[in-house]
């Protein structure tokens, strides 16, 4: 039974985080709260000027083994478990005080994985055990684990002068997620340990916990008609970029914006150099790598302009004035993600509040996730991020013709672009552009076709200056005819660069050889779907 009236008497206080601790003390002080603490944490309280008793003098028990004995004992758990209106009896005989009010929150292991076995030491062991008492306890217990909760703990009480059943039991609710959560976190370590020990290369874990929060509704699904949000890991552990991306300008973001924002942002940040990728409906339509962000975005651009309207372009630089207006204009375009922007490009943005801006902030490459998740009702498929590491010098020659150390470079850079676009994929690269892709299509000659089409509809836009091109393909060609097509359609095509391994590799090795043109295998492929 909860007691509407019941008051608050006795609190303890454990907290490895004390940020904002003192002023919550000071103000349980002034409702003549009686405070118990253990050892480090009313060391604090005592440097600052405020005395509370020790744990100690409820257990009759120092502290031990270093610390990590200090509150597991019958009569805090008494007192946590204890009720008010059952437990009299007990809680006189044993002299156990009823504990109203729970605060705890533990030592964050999980900024330790780096350094070797110092995570195991700090495993909190008291602090969850309370932390749960409490909360299965939460009609005469009140608990609270996240430092943003005293203050509305402290509102509560001075409005009305009681924590009511409703708050209770949401701090309770938010107690058991942070226990949970702590675990998975061990659970993590535990797992990478073991991983080292067997020399495992295989991260795909037997059970996979995994803990997401809102960070924020979004204006719809894929279609108007379905709700939509954005949830990331916890923030204590997450070093992802969406959890630190700010959008600075435009309306709420759509799931669509979402999707192919990170399609941009993971596509565009695999180059050092200045690059820009444009996305359209989770595709690139253009990408280019040169030596200044406005000559990246025209070369992008200028492969499918059709296709950029309304698209989601991506830089790997800093975004400035000159780079905003070019954009503006040449095209609408409907979100733009990059690391930084200037103050004058943001001035311009903010005259159209049509486009929205995303910047991600302190993006870490090694933080990268190396599995990702596809739903399927209530089950995920799993796999590890193709990210492969790319050496050019690796790959095989099979013609008689033979590529130039720049040819394999603008390979590699269309390998990289092509890891992106949707099977079937066929793209065209001329230096380090693209200049026509052909993406998403059930067979391989379809796809070509495609590109050619997209090719000779924009060549006298492009103006190239040296109209050789390599073609890159996802997949094997299972048979010769796609470079049949390229001896009818388009002689400009220099150089093929695809993963090898059909049944009918000689014969399109033989097509290769007939048209004079070169090709790569490069022995593994980067389907898409």
């Amino acid at each position: 039974m909860y007691y509407k009236n019941q008051k608050i008497k006795t609190a303890l206080i454990s907290v490895y985080n004390k940020k904002n601790i003192i002023s919550l003390v000071k103000e349980l002080f002034k409702k003549n709260i009686t405070l118990f603490t253990t050892n480090s944490t009313g060391k604090y309280l005592k440097k600052n000027n405020i005395i509370t008793k020790d744990v100690s003098e409820i257990t009759k028990y120092p502290e031990i083994f270093d610390g990590q004995i200090k509150t597991l004992h019958p009569k805090i758990f008494g007192g946590i478990l204890g009720k008010h209106n059952k437990n009299i009896e007990t809680t006189k005989k044993y002299n156990i005080p009823i504990i109203d009010l729970v605060i705890v929150n533990f030592y964050p292991c999980h900024t330790l994985y780096n350094i070797k076995d110092y995570v195991k030491p700090n495993i909190d062991i008291g602090g969850p055990a309370m932390v749960r008492a409490a909360a299965k306890n939460y009609k005469n217990t009140i608990v609270i684990v996240d430092i943003l909760d005293y203050q509305i703990f402290l509102n509560e009480i001075q409005n009305t002068g009681i924590i009511s059943i409703e708050t209770r039991l949401r701090l309770a609710k938010k107690a058991f997620e942070y226990t949970a959560h702590y675990d998975q976190l061990i659970l993590q370590y535990l797992q990478n340990k073991i991983n080292i020990s067997e020399n495992k290369k295989n991260n795909l874990p037997e059970t996979i916990y995994i803990k997401y929060h809102k960070k924020q509704n979004l204006k719809y699904g894929e279609n108007p008609h379905q709700k939509s949000a954005l949830y990331v890991q916890n923030t204590e552990c997450n070093t992802d970029y969406i959890e630190s991306m700010q959008q600075m300008n435009g309306a709420k973001l759509s799931y669509n914006n979402i999707y192919d924002a990170h399609i941009a942002f993971e596509c565009v940040n695999q180059f050092t150099n200045p690059t820009c990728v444009i996305i359209k409906h989770g595709n690139p339509c253009g990408a280019s790598s040169a030596t200044d962000l406005i000559s990246a975005y025209l070369h992008a651009y200028n492969s499918d302009s059709i296709s950029a309207f309304g698209g989601i372009i991506g830089f790997n630089q800093l975004i400035d004035k000159k780079l905003i207006s070019t954009i503006i204009k040449k095209q609408f375009v409907e979100l733009i993600i990059g690391p930084e922007i200037t103050k004058d490009a943001m001035n311009i943005i903010k005259q159209n509040n049509k486009i929205k801006i995303l910047i991600f902030n302190n993006y870490k490459k090694k933080h990268s996730a190396t599995i990702e998740y596809k739903t399927i009702n209530n089950s995920l498929l799993v796999q590890e991020i193709n990210n492969q590491f790319e050496d050019y010098k690796k790959w095989r020659i099979v013609s008689i013709k033979q590529p130039t150390v720049l040819e394999k470079k603008y390979a590699l850079f269309g390998w990289k672009i092509t890891k992106f676009v949707k099977s079937n994929a066929i793209v065209y690269i001329n230096g380090f552009n693209t200049i026509s892709i052909g993406a998403g299509q059930t067979n391989r000659v379809e796809a070509v076709k495609i590109a050619n089409s997209k090719y000779f509809q924009n060549k006298k836009q492009l103006k190239l200056k040296n109209p050789k091109i390599i073609m890159v393909s996802d997949a094997f060609f299972p048979f010769r005819d796609s470079i049949d097509i390229c001896k009818e359609k388009n002689h400009d095509i220099s150089c093929i660069i695809q993963p090898g391994g059909s049944i009918r590799d000689a014969e399109v090795i033989q097509a290769a050889n007939e048209n004079n043109i070169c090709m790569i295998f490069t022995d593994h492929r980067i389907f898409k779907h």
